[in-house]
């Protein structure tokens, strides 16, 4: 008898599960309201963009590589913000953790694929009404601390790509069976690396390849009302499945 496919499901974080702002906003606004950051530390990473700029000419490295805002923050503040955050804080649309849901059901293995910063990234999968795996953005640290810098390279267009096909290698996935949603451009190679790509609250770009492609297309919203007695920004999160 022939094994089943392993199959599956790769998620993009921001605008696709969660809405707007982006996750490392909802942090920066975090870290500027209890003084944690402040004009040096904006100086510092415009410093760094201007290096980025004249120097390699790179300016997607210089704004998704520049993280120096954070160079001697403790990685413990990570911990602190995520004591803030709870399922109901958090702007999920509800719509996406079904559809989470839906794949984990079926024994499918489901990973966020985000360019948002992995500690971050961790720290909202863990409170997701579900498990999953995370592939993010790694910061550097040293001595307890973050540098400012990446560790790797920024996932977002072909590392996004690669992820998943290492993702799939390591575990057996068949990604001509499997499943990727995302909302940006950006997005795009992760979504081509699939068998059933999915553009959600598609960017015009994406839109108009979505539609070239034959992609799935979804508009998922935030919505007003209550399940299981749990709110969170007008979304409600089935507390139990």
């Amino acid at each position: 008898m022939t094994a089943p496919k392993k199959i599956g499901a790769f998620f993009d974080l921001d605008g696709t599960l969660l809405a707007p702002p982006s996750l490392e906003w909802r942090f920066i606004r975090y870290l500027v309201a209890r003084n944690l950051i402040g004009a040096a530390d904006g100086a510092r990473w415009l410093g760094e963009l201007a290096k980025w700029i004249l120097v390699p000419g790179d300016l997607r490295g210089a704004i998704f590589g520049n993280k120096q805002y954070l160079a001697g923050l403790p990685e413990t503040i990570v911990d602190e913000w995520e004591g803030t955050i709870s399922p109901e804080s958090l702007s999920l649309f509800e719509e996406g953790i079904d559809r989470v849901h839906w794949h984990l059901e079926r024994r499918y293995r489901v990973v966020l694929v985000t360019g948002t910063l992995a500690p971050l990234a961790r720290a909202v999968a863990r409170h997701l009404p579900c498990q999953v795996e995370v592939r993010a953005t790694e910061l550097e640290t040293s001595d307890g601390r973050f540098t400012g810098r990446l560790c790797g390279a920024h996932m977002s267009a072909n590392e996004k790509a690669r992820a998943v096909r290492e993702e799939a290698a390591a575990s057996g996935i068949d990604l001509s069976e499997s499943f990727a949603y995302g909302n940006a451009a950006s997005d795009r190679e992760m979504l081509e690396a699939v068998g059933r790509a999915a553009a959600v609250n598609p960017s015009w770009r994406l839109r108009r390849l979505a539609l070239k492609r034959g992609w799935a297309t979804h508009c998922w919203n935030l919505q007003l009302e209550v399940k299981a007695g749990v709110r969170a920004n007008g979304l409600a999160i089935r507390a139990a499945r």
